[in-house]
């Protein structure tokens, strides 16, 4: 039997990805250009580099990719490519050299929604079973989706305000510290406490939505006041503080999902995935679950979780046409 390749295409932000997977479960490469030094000195990433920094590199990234992978592009069998959500030109950029090598090789479109590529990288881990919960937490979305068969993701809770991922960003740049903040008020707030009292919003509320906007409010307050005050801040305390408060919402809001539904397993995935306190509260009270969380090399943005989730639209033969366009604001179907 013949030996399947897919090449999978990822720009939906600052990272420009190229990899290739074989027999749906294989990642034979996983290519990831950063723009992270780019975007450091306007402490968030601005759409319009990283739009260029994807066209100066997609197409070396493409064939770096083949080459590590050891195969040539008549052995592929199909492209996909992330078309939403995230920044239009940079979707555009990655769309556009996915479909012109797709027309080019014969080839056909799979279309990946980038969060199932992000909650379909626990494939890597170990094939999944269904249904499942996920916890879906990154620097643009917050969301608890529940998945009853493959390919099939349903909405059962989100954010109303800010993303995880974006609260971190945010305090982060208040404190000063260098962006991306996440793992470095992760590592802070490891050797702090948690001595301040911030808001956990909307925990007590039967639904399943986040909010992390009071949260930051109310730490961006304290911080202000204080340096208005003169008053010193302990920084390693801060970082405690406003990560346990993290926490305590995430996994509340998870363990009600998971009493709502009738689930075996619960993927974490996405970038604040990569979390080290998350994953240590994880661990010591989701009990009655398996719980998986993808290696941290594929935590962040990048093609291999594409591909992982293209395997499944393959097999679904979902394919598109080479007029598929972008879609900024794309999400899974709501639950009714």
């Amino acid at each position: 039997m013949k030996d399947r390749y897919i090449l999978a295409i990822e720009s939906s932000c600052d990272e420009t990805s190229v990899a290739v997977l074989k027999n749906d479960k294989e990642l034979l490469s996983n290519i990831i250009a950063s723009q992270v030094e780019s975007h450091k000195r306007f402490g968030g990433v601005v759409p319009e580099v990283a739009s260029r920094h994807h066209v100066e590199v997609v197409t070396l990234c493409i064939e770096d990719a083949l080459k590590e992978a050891g195969i040539v592009a008549q052995d592929l069998d199909a492209v996909a490519v992330t078309y939403g959500p995230g920044l239009v030109g940079a979707l555009l950029v990655g769309m556009s050299a996915a479909k012109a090598f797709a027309w080019a090789q014969g080839l056909p479109l799979i279309p990946v929604n980038h969060m199932a590529g992000h909650l379909m990288a626990a494939r890597e881990v170990k094939e999944l079973t269904y249904p499942l919960m996920a916890l879906l937490v990154s620097g643009g979305h917050t969301e608890l989706v529940y998945v009853p068969a493959a390919g099939v993701y349903q909405i059962i809770g989100e954010t109303r305000d800010d993303a995880v991922g974006e609260a971190y960003d945010k305090v982060g740049r208040v404190m000063g510290l260098t962006y991306p903040a996440g793992r470095e008020i992760d590592q802070l707030a490891h050797q702090g406490q948690d001595v301040y009292d911030f808001p956990r919003a909307m925990i007590k509320d039967d639904n399943l939505e986040f909010s992390f906007s009071g949260l930051k409010s109310a730490f961006i307050n304290l911080h202000h006041n204080a340096q208005q005050k003169g008053e010193e801040l302990v920084l390693e305390d801060l970082c405690a503080s406003f990560q346990a408060a993290v926490m305590d919402i995430l996994l509340v809001k998870t363990k009600k999902a998971l009493e709502k539904y009738s689930v075996e397993t619960l993927v974490v995935a996405g970038g604040v995935a990569a979390n080290q306190g998350l994953r240590e509260r994880l661990a010591e009270e989701i009990r009655d679950v398996e719980v998986i969380i993808p290696p941290l090399r594929l935590c962040g943005d990048n093609a291999g979780m594409i591909a992982l989730a293209a395997a499944i639209e393959y097999e679904k033969g979902n394919f598109a046409s080479l007029d598929l366009n972008a879609k900024p604001s794309l999400v899974f179907e709501a639950m009714e």
